[in-house]
Parts: C-alpha cells; sequence; structure tokens
C-alpha cells in the first residue's frame, strides 16, 4: 500500500448492532440528540463572557481573549476525537464516552460556581450596566474553573464530529436520493441545534443572570443527561461503522506533512491540468492528493471563525450596554443571540423546501447549488453583517455622548436592543450558507472512513479562527493602548468596537475574493455524485 494513503483498502465494515437500518428514522434519533446536547454546550459557551468579567472578574479584553482560546481548543479537540473514533473505538462509542464526559465536567462547573464570590471591601468601579461588580476571583477557583470548561471542550470534540457524522452515515450515497437525503439531514440537523441554542441563551442565560450560575449550569448538566439517554435508546436504529485502521493517525500526521509542501503546487494548477474521468482514481484517492485540494478551502475558512467568534464575545458586551428592556423584562446580553438561531430556524425550511427545489430546476444539481457556492454565499453574508455591526455601535456611541452618558458606562445607553437584531440575523443566515455547507463538503471529500475526521475538519476551521480572532483582540488592544484609548476599554462608551468591526468586515470581503479564486479551480472527489462542478 502507498504510505501516504489515509486508509487502506478492504472489506466494507459492519455495523455495531444487527438490524439496524439506519435512514430517517436513526437520524431522527440524532437530530434529538444535538437538540439537548446544543442546549447544555450553549449553556456555557453563549454567556461565558459575563461570567468572566462578572464572578471571575476579568476585564472584557481579557474575557474576550479566554472565551476565543477557549472556544478555538472547543473547536480543534474535535480532530482528537474524530481521529480516535476512526481509528480505534468507533463512533457510537465515541458519543457515548462523550456524553459520560459532559456529565463529570458539567457536574464539576456546577459545583465550582457554588463557591461564594468574595466582596471587595472598598467599592469596584463598574463598567458595565449588567455585570456583577466583583474583584478578581482566587487563583485557586480560576484555575478549577478553566479545568472544568475545558473538560467540556474535550467531551465535545469527541461527540460532535461522531454524532454528526453518524447521523450523516444513515444516508448512504449508494442508496436511491442518498445524496438528497444527507445534504437535507445536515440542514434539518442545524435547524434543531438552533432551537437548542435559542433554548440556552435565552432561558439558561437569564436563569444564570437572575437565578445563579450554579441552578443555570445545574440545568445543563440536566440537558447533558437527556442527550445520552436518548442516544442510547436509539442504539438499535443506528447504521454505523466501525473502524477500519488502528494506524490511521500516524498515517494522517504523514500526509498532512506531505500535503503542506504540496498545496502551493495546487494553489497555482490550471483547471485544464485536473483528472476529467467520472471515476475516482487510486492516484485521486491518494491522502495526499485529498489534503491538497481541502488544505485551501479550509484555510480561507478561518477568517469566516474569526467573525462569528465575536457574537458569544463583543456583540454580547455591546447588547449588555444598550437599553434591554421589554416590558417589565430586562433581557440578558447573551439571549441577543437568539436571534442567530431564530434566523436559522426560519430560514432552513425556506432553503431546503423552497430555495432548492427551484435552484435544482435551473442548475440540474440534486442539492440545488454546489457545495462550494453555498459556502461562498455565506462569506459574503458574513461581511455585510459585521459592516452594519460597525454602523449599529457607531450609532450606540453617538447616543451615549448625546445622552452625557460617555463618563457614565453603569448606565445603560438609551437605545433599544432591537437594533442589534440585523447583524444577529446576517450571522444566522451566512450559518445557513457556510457552517452547514462546509460540513457537508468536509464530509463527503474524505475517504469514507474518515468522515468524522472531515467533519472534525471543518470545526477546526473555526477553531482557528477562534484563537485568531483572540491574537487580534489582544495585539489591536496592546497598539490603542498607546495611541490613546484602547478600542476595548472596558468603558465601552469610549471604547471603538466599531472600528474594529470595519476591520473584520475588510478581512471577510477579501476572504470572499480569495475563496471564490480558490473554488474556480477545484473539482469534486467524487464527481459522480455531481451533475456539475463548477463553481
Amino acid at each position: 500500500m502507498d504510505s501516504g494513503a489515509l486508509l487502506p483498502q478492504g472489506d466494507p465494515s459492519t455495523v455495531i448492532k444487527p438490524g439496524g437500518g439506519g435512514g430517517w428514522p436513526a437520524a431522527l434519533f440524532l437530530i434529538a440528540v444535538e437538540f439537548a446536547e446544543r442546549v447544555g454546550f450553549y449553556g456555557v459557551n453563549g454567556n461565558l463572557i459575563m461570567y468572566l468579567t462578572g464572578p471571575l472578574g476579568l476585564t472584557t479584553a481579557a474575557a474576550a481573549a479566554g472565551v476565543n482560546a477557549w472556544a478555538g481548543t472547543a473547536s480543534m479537540l474535535p480532530l482528537l476525537g474524530a481521529l480516535v473514533a476512526d481509528s480505534w473505538i468507533g463512533r457510537y462509542r465515541a458519543v457515548v464516552a462523550a456524553g459520560v464526559l459532559y456529565l463529570v465536567s458539567f457536574g464539576m462547573l456546577t459545583a465550582s460556581s457554588m463557591a461564594p464570590t468574595p466582596r471587595p471591601h472598598e467599592p469596584t468601579a463598574c463598567q458595565d450596566a449588567s455585570a456583577a461588580c466583583s474583584p478578581p476571583a482566587s487563583p485557586a477557583r480560576t484555575a478549577f474553573f478553566y479545568a472544568t470548561i475545558y473538560l467540556v471542550a474535550l467531551a465535545q470534540g469527541f461527540h460532535k464530529p461522531n454524532a454528526q457524522a453518524l447521523g450523516a452515515d444513515q444516508f448512504p450515497t449508494s442508496a436511491p436520493e442518498g445524496v438528497a437525503s444527507r445534504s437535507s439531514f445536515f440542514n434539518w440537523l442545524h435547524f434543531s441545534m438552533s432551537w437548542g441554542y435559542i433554548v440556552a441563551v435565552v432561558a439558561l442565560s437569564y436563569m444564570q443572570d437572575n437565578v445563579g450560575w450554579a441552578a443555570g449550569f445545574g440545568a445543563s448538566w440536566s440537558m447533558m443527561l437527556v442527550s445520552l439517554s436518548v442516544f442510547l435508546l436509539g442504539t438499535r436504529m443506528y447504521r454505523a461503522d466501525r473502524p477500519r485502521d488502528g494506524r490511521a493517525l500516524s498515517r494522517l500526521t504523514k500526509t498532512f506533512a506531505a500535503t503542506a509542501r504540496a498545496c502551493a503546487d495546487w494553489i497555482f494548477r490550471r483547471r485544464g491540468t485536473m483528472d476529467t474521468e467520472c471515476s475516482p482514481t487510486p492516484k485521486e484517492q491518494d491522502g495526499k492528493r485529498v489534503l491538497v485540494k481541502l488544505l485551501p478551502i479550509w484555510t480561507t475558512s478561518v477568517v469566516y471563525g474569526i467573525v462569528i467568534a465575536q457574537v458569544s464575545t463583543l456583540f454580547t458586551k455591546q447588547g449588555s450596554t444598550m437599553d434591554r428592556r421589554i416590558g417589565g423584562l430586562v433581557v440578558p446580553p447573551a439571549a441577543l443571540q437568539s436571534f442567530t438561531g431564530l434566523a436559522i430556524i426560519a430560514f432552513v425550511p425556506l432553503y431546503d423546501r423552497a430555495f432548492v427545489p427551484l435552484a435544482r430546476r435551473v442548475t440540474k444539481h440534486p442539492s440545488g447549488i454546489t457545495m462550494l457556492q453555498r459556502i461562498g454565499a455565506g462569506m459574503a453574508m458574513a461581511s455585510v453583517a459585521m459592516a452594519v455591526a460597525a454602523l449599529v455601535e457607531a450609532a450606540r456611541l453617538r447616543a451615549a455622548s448625546d445622552a452625557g452618558l460617555v463618563d457614565r458606562p453603569q448606565v445603560a445607553v438609551p437605545m433599544s436592543l432591537w437594533w442589534m437584531v440585523p447583524q444577529y440575523v446576517l450571522i444566522g443566515l451566512a450559518d445557513v450558507f457556510t457552517i452547514i455547507g462546509l460540513e457537508e463538503f468536509f464530509y463527503s471529500q474524505v475517504p469514507e472512513a474518515l468522515r468524522s475526521v472531515g467533519l472534525a475538519l471543518s470545526l477546526s476551521a473555526m477553531g482557528v479562527g477562534s484563537y485568531a480572532s483572540g491574537i487580534l483582540v489582544s495585539a489591536t488592544d496592546w497598539v490603542t493602548k498607546r495611541t490613546g484609548d484602547s478600542w476595548f476599554s472596558e468603558n465601552l462608551n469610549l471604547a471603538h468596537l466599531d472600528y474594529f468591526y470595519w476591520v473584520l468586515a475588510g478581512l471577510a470581503a477579501l476572504e470572499v475574493f480569495v475563496f471564490l479564486y480558490l473554488a474556480k479551480g477545484y473539482v469534486y472527489t467524487d464527481r459522480c455524485e455531481l451533475d456539475d462542478t463548477s463553481v
């Protein structure tokens, strides 16, 4: 066997449980599992920056960098979970292991949040209209908290790629309508996950802000128990592949090294030099060729990861300064993220049941448009979203100045939270195109036995984007402090998040042009499933 191949050619995998027919009955179990798991996970992720700036007493810049680092790790660890599953334990067992680890880590997190928050001996200047004014927590408490949330990240690393790959596995492409059903599965999976996202950022964040952090984290633990229970109930329904090769990890490491050397050659290849045969050849299935083709697409997706990292960090802090009253209720800042989920929920059915059939009539493509066309459209929407966010933030700063609140950050700016809805909705629409498109793309473009790794690659691009966002925030904070007020000043009425958003809008626009150039020369690995390989 060629040393560059990701996997040896062997007999077809057997299923974990005999009689598992797969299809939509099995997939519906996994869609329900993902709903409950997302409620629990976003019970931490959605409001994390408020916990860091509240009970742990971190600054806005430090908290944003901390959230980005954690979110990046949470999106990178699926590579480890996918490799372990595809090489040794299988996707089913990986999901079960993740469920147990979720229960342990969320139990620790709940216990950590029960520790009393120390009160300052002298009044502490509060720089946020919604955050609790607390001194920095003790190093021991901070270290224990970080240890628990990184265990949560590890659990997601085993759960997310394997649960989603297991769901897509229920629709083999050899079956009639397999390709269309698999594409529809990814759409409805994100529909369900978005409901989980909304429940978390609305109900759990409200519980955390008004009942207590321990109650909110405890509710997340309960949802993880529900998720694991539903998954186990559907065991006999699943069509699940076993791992094929215990040496995939070392082989993949060598393949990545070879890919890095060959990537430049691919970028400057002319499209006319690509193979034109419909059936994949052994050379095309070589691991180096597969990853060389995927790496440029993965790299350009990192900028999109930088953009969406702002939703749970700077967007939330931005919203915390605004008038969030609806009747007699004060909306938690993290609850604004629900508009992203609502946009996904509203648009996924329209995309799946209206846009795809109409586009199919024009393009004759099973999915309406190609996966790369879908990804690129979402990237363009993300650039527009950041431009809108910059305009809204500039208006917020003017409102603060007009109301004489520049030096009174503890008072809410007289500007309704509804002004932020468009930027959240645009991010939600962008996710429908780019996030779902990336998952389907990477799942379908890797060898069958590494489908979990393919999904993990799409997640890892978002993880690197989160890391890059943290670095960008820290660097911008360091530079702007030396020329005046930081763009991320603790007093957001003196900050300039609008300038930072304009920088991201420009980066996202540049990303679109680079992506279009790279995607134009891409030829799908399994072209027999596609009626049109052009972008």
